[in-house]
């Protein structure tokens, strides 16, 4: 009697890992509405596309983790379904795979991820003007490039050199200003980009509606 109830106890907690370890079949991605491609479950135990909650991010700050859609909670860990490593991959789940590996990496803590952001800083840059130029991007942004600006002050007072002018202002308000300066050209430059995008997008529906 106690060998089955211990059968059943041990069915039920495989079963039960199973289904953690994928999503439930009558589910969908909170973000996409679809069926999960490359599912991923993230540390509150919501399920998501991984190229959705990727994507996701890329509209969030840059040098913070995603806050889950579904429970706002930090998302510092994204946990492939466990059936994908046994399966042979496409070049794009593939892709998509390396690309959760480097979120985890950035996100993971400690001297180890502090040490992968310094090595994806060029990532973290491009990233920073890419949301700069975008008109719809939150403040984020503008607080993280003024952040640089103290950080790159710093390293200057640090350092023998002194070929900058900065008169009354002191060299912190200067590398500030500049900052703030090159938020609003590429912010301009945003604008503009979207505006000539959009005329182009008329121009393209008014042929269309001559041609019909």
């Amino acid at each position: 009697m106690e060998t089955e109830e211990s059968g059943k106890k041990s069915e039920e907690s495989g079963g039960s890992k199973r289904s953690s370890e994928s999503p439930p079949d009558d589910d969908c991605c909170p973000i996409c509405f679809g069926s999960f491609t490359v599912p991923c479950r993230s540390n509150c135990g919501h399920w998501y596309c991984g190229s959705c909650i990727l994507q996701f991010w890329n509209y969030s700050s840059t040098s913070k983790p995603c806050k889950c859609p579904m429970c706002t909670c930090k998302i510092v860990n994204l946990m492939p379904e466990a059936a994908l490593e046994h399966q042979p991959q496409d070049q794009e789940v593939t892709e998509v795979l390396k690309s959760v590996q480097r979120y985890n990496l950035l996100f993971v803590g400690g001297a180890r991820g502090f040490f992968q952001k310094v090595r994806e800083l060029p990532f973290f840059m491009k990233r920073m003007f890419q949301g700069l130029m975008d008109p719809d991007a939150n403040d984020s942004y503008i607080t993280e490039m003024r952040f640089l600006a103290l950080l790159l002050s710093i390293i200057y007072r640090a350092t023998p050199f002194d070929f900058i002018p900065t008169g009354n202002l002191g060299i912190g308000r200067v590398f500030d200003f500049s900052a703030m300066i090159l938020v609003l050209i590429l912010r301009l430059v945003g604008i503009y980009r979207r505006r000539r995008l959009m005329q182009r997008v008329r121009r393209l529906a008014a042929m269309e509606h001559l041609l019909e």
